[in-house]
């Protein structure tokens, strides 16, 4: 009598997020220099993976210069896509314009199947379709993920409709990330009045006393700015606490520590092997830097935290603080 066929394991699924990346020009630059594109790509790799754990999501499949990541959180998927865009652009302005290694970003909310360790369906498939039609160096995100994002995250959208995507049956809600650099005032010109020249004098002179601050603002804002992005990077150094107990003194390396517009973040085990260090904090534009220390259990859950204050410039920051039993002092350049 032959065998019964086996009754098929009922397929597990879940709702996630997904974030989908690509190399834009990938055949062309390892057409014209395979090494150097390697080496600049992990590079990138290895920022793009501390960012999405920092973001508490994981990547689940890399195939070439593709990358998959989940995320249980839209906002964090989306906090992290704009991060490494930020870290790589300023990776890539180190390189000639025929060199740089850009990103497309897609994100899309959606149901998932789960297979071991990676994940399949149209939640997937939706990701990797937004990714393709993102601009180099760009981000697209679902209609999905824009409702989850919209009222959390300062960023600035654009709609693009509703978009057909290959193998995808029903259009897709499209929305591009942007980025406002400043601020364009227009008047329209059936809203001016004929002053004459003696009023248009008296108006010029006004305009000059009221723009010359706003000049000076801008100035000194875009000087910030400056600032700030001239530090982004990848950072690594010592991390040297005091003694506490049995335990001596110690510094130990710490690595992939990212700097990208004035806030700092990095995420690695522990010399416990149930604990995390999370490191989160600021950097004004004067180079004050203001820094937490947090030990995480597996679970995310905070166990102790050490603030630590000091300064940054020309791509070495110092700081010392503690936790509330002993001293940390940190020594990090960048990379």
């Amino acid at each position: 009598m032959a065998d019964e066929p086996n009754v098929s394991e009922k397929v597990e699924r879940k709702l996630a997020t997904i974030l989908s990346a690509d190399v834009v020009e990938y055949s062309r630059l390892m057409a014209e220099d395979e090494e150097q594109t390697v080496k600049t790509f992990g590079g990138h790799k290895q920022i793009f993976e501390s960012l999405v754990t920092l973001h508490r999501g994981r990547v689940f499949n890399t195939a070439g210069d593709a990358i998959l990541a989940e995320f249980g959180s839209a906002v964090e998927a989306v906090r992290c896509a704009t991060e490494i865009q930020a870290a790589l652009r300023t990776r890539n302005d180190q390189l000639s314009p025929s060199r740089q290694v850009r990103l497309r970003i897609g994100v899309n909310l959606g149901d998932v199947m789960l297979q071991g360790t990676d994940l399949l369906g149209d939640g997937v498939n939706i990701a990797a379709r937004l990714q393709s039609g993102a601009d180099p160096g760009g981000i697209t995100i679902s209609g999905s993920v824009y409702d989850q994002v919209r009222n959390k995250l300062s960023l600035s959208f654009k709609s693009r409709g509703e978009q057909k995507y290959k193998n995808i049956p029903q259009p897709v809600r499209t929305y591009s990330i942007i980025e406002s650099d400043g601020l364009q005032i227009s008047a329209p010109r059936s809203n001016w009045i004929d002053l004459g020249w003696r009023g248009w004098k008296w108006v010029g002179a006004a305009a000059v006393l009221v723009l010359l601050p706003i000049s000076g603002y801008w100035t000194y804002s875009a000087n910030q700015r400056q600032e700030l992005v001239a530090r982004n990077g990848q950072y690594a150094g010592q991390v040297c606490l005091g003694s506490f107990g049995d335990d001596p003194a110690r510094c130990y390396m710490a690595k992939g520590i990212i700097i990208s517009n004035g806030k700092i973040s990095a995420k690695y085990p522990a010399r416990d092997p149930n604990l995390n260090n999370v490191f989160g904090g600021d950097i004004s534009a004067s180079g004050e830097v203001n820094l937490e220390l947090n030990m995480e259990n597996l679970s995310g859950v905070r166990v102790s935290t050490a603030r630590l204050y000091g300064t940054i410039k020309g791509g070495h920051l110092i700081a010392t603080g503690g936790f509330p039993t002993r001293s940390v002092n940190i020594d990090w350049h960048r990379e």
